[in-house]
């Protein structure tokens, strides 16, 4: 390893966070503002099973932690991570036992352990959240196995730091809960006693709440299942208030034996889901929110995104995924910036959450060269809807990803659009037209080698295309390139036309 916990910048990231519940190593990998999951391992210790009554750590719990602490801090130390931190919450914090137990994990691992405060802990939640969701805006709750943080974030503001307010930690976790037994009225008690006195929840009425924790996780994917919702992407997955009430109230009062017939959660994990969506009803009783949001983002990528960064890039954590995937993965150097302003003109007055779409799509646009000519519309729509992509709702990962396919010549009413074809937004279709049929027609030109783009312009003007060339354009002539600026020039109504003329320079040339 490059180095054994001081903190440093790097790219690669080691976390291993020592919750009530779980213990878990994450390892990324950084791109400006994007962070890739590398390695993602789980143990379910549950440290805090038994710590109201006894006061202590769960010794069967301590035993597991300490085996896969060993190999944890050995597998990022072997993988070579720039920074490896070891990250303990409310169990170890608040168990008389739990310093010893940190002292003790030190000396076994050579590595320091940071049992961070509650406010803290609420405050890396929060970071990872924004972090994940740039525009958030309401109450962070993120639920552990020991407790539960609540912090205001705000959506104004370009320092993500600013946009982070109160936070402040609640000894409501499912396994605390737990020692109350089957009693729904002693746990209801107990969460809006903690609840009736933290000013932070009336700060959310109307807003949205973003749950974050392996348990939110969970119900978020019980609610695919039961709504049969075409996208298994837990990150940035919403639904309304009344239909987060109804379900939170079903998953509640579920028996042992129902719970036995569900096979797409961990039996572990699962032993929790009722208590936590008992605590998650009476929350939202209390909170009030307009929204319910899931968040695959936590502390874990908090903490990841407030290390400094050894290379700059975009400050966007979409633009700057899809920059990094593209030089992985594109046949040439790169240049989704040229192809967006080889584009742009054929879209009057884009909003910048539009813009930024395109840009992704424009740098993400050689995805799918590799694959076979057949499947390659249906290989590039499959992979970039399922990207491990922050800083974009699912409505817009099918725009994405359907503009992908068109560039890759696939057909509107292909069935591997249909699942998700209503997430798109209202009147996405024939724009998603436009941009894939611009995007094919640019690597019809070119070859893929979009620097050569630098000269030949494309535009409109009134109801016609216009394809400008150089006067010796014998490198942009041919019948594939006629036949897909006449598609283009379908799309858009408009007639088409090739003149010739100087280069013009594109903006940044």
């Amino acid at each position: 390893m490059r180095n054994r916990g001081a903190p440093a910048s790097g790219n690669r990231i080691g976390i291993i966070d020592l919750g009530s519940n779980s213990l878990r190593l994450a390892i990324f990998e950084r791109h400006g503002a994007a962070l890739f999951p590398l390695v993602n391992e789980k143990v379910m210790c549950g440290l805090a099973r038994g710590l109201s009554t006894s006061g202590r750590l769960n010794r069967e719990g301590i035993e597991l932690a300490q085996v896969n602490l060993r190999r944890f801090v050995a597998l990022a130390r072997a993988i070579g991570v720039d920074h490896l931190a070891v990250l303990a919450t409310a169990a170890v914090r608040d168990a008389t036992d739990g310093r010893a137990f940190a002292d003790q994990v030190a000396r076994q691992c050579n590595m320091p352990v940071e049992v961070i405060d509650g406010v803290e802990e609420a405050r890396l939640s929060a970071a990872g959240v924004v972090a994940g969701i740039p525009d958030a805006d309401g109450i962070v709750a993120d639920l552990g196995g020991g407790s539960i943080e609540l912090v205001e974030v705000g959506s104004s503001g370009a320092d993500p730091a600013a946009r982070i307010g109160r936070g402040v930690s609640l000894p409501l976790g499912p396994l605390r809960l737990a020692e109350l037994g089957d009693n729904p009225r002693a746990v209801s008690d107990a969460v809006e006693r903690s609840l009736a006195v933290t000013p932070i929840a009336a700060a959310g009425r109307g807003k949205n709440l973003y749950l974050v924790g392996g348990a939110a996780r969970a119900i978020a994917r019980l609610h695919m299942e039961h709504t049969a919702y075409p996208l298994h992407i837990v990150h940035a997955y919403t639904i309304g208030r009344g239909e987060a009430e109804t379900f939170f109230d079903i998953i509640g009062r579920l028996s042992r034996r129902s719970l036995e017939r569900i096979t797409t959660v961990s039996r572990k994990r699962l032993e929790m889901v009722p208590l936590a969506a008992l605590v998650l009803r009476r929350m939202i009783a209390a909170i009030a929110p307009q929204r319910i949001v899931f968040s695959a983002y936590g502390l874990r990528e908090g903490y990841a995104s407030g290390l400094p960064r050894r290379e700059e890039g975009s400050a966007d954590p979409l633009i700057a995924a899809c920059i990094a995937i593209a030089r992985s993965k594109s046949r040439f150097a790169p240049d989704g910036d040229r192809l967006l302003a080889w584009t742009t003109p054929l879209f009057a007055d884009l909003p910048p959450s539009r813009r930024r779409l395109h840009q992704a799509a424009c740098w993400l646009a050689d995805i799918g060269w590799l694959e076979h000519p057949d499947y390659r519309a249906q290989e590039a729509f499959t992979r970039s809807l399922r990207l491990p992509l922050a800083a974009i709702s699912h409505a817009e990962r099918v725009f994405v990803a359907s503009v992908l396919h068109t560039r890759y010549g696939g057909r509107a009413d292909d069935p591997v659009r249909e699942p998700t074809g209503g997430l798109l937004a209202p009147g996405a279709t024939g724009e998603i037209r436009v941009l894939g049929l611009a995007l094919r027609l640019a690597y019809a030109l070119t070859g893929g080698d979009v620097a050569l783009l630098a000269d030949a312009w494309l535009g409109r003007e009134r109801d016609r295309l216009v394809l400008e060339i150089p006067p010796d354009g014998g490198l942009f002539a041919g019948e594939t390139m006629y036949r897909r600026l006449d598609a283009l020039g379908r799309a858009i109504g408009a007639t088409t036309q090739v003149r010739t003329r100087g280069p013009r320079r594109l903006a940044g040339d």
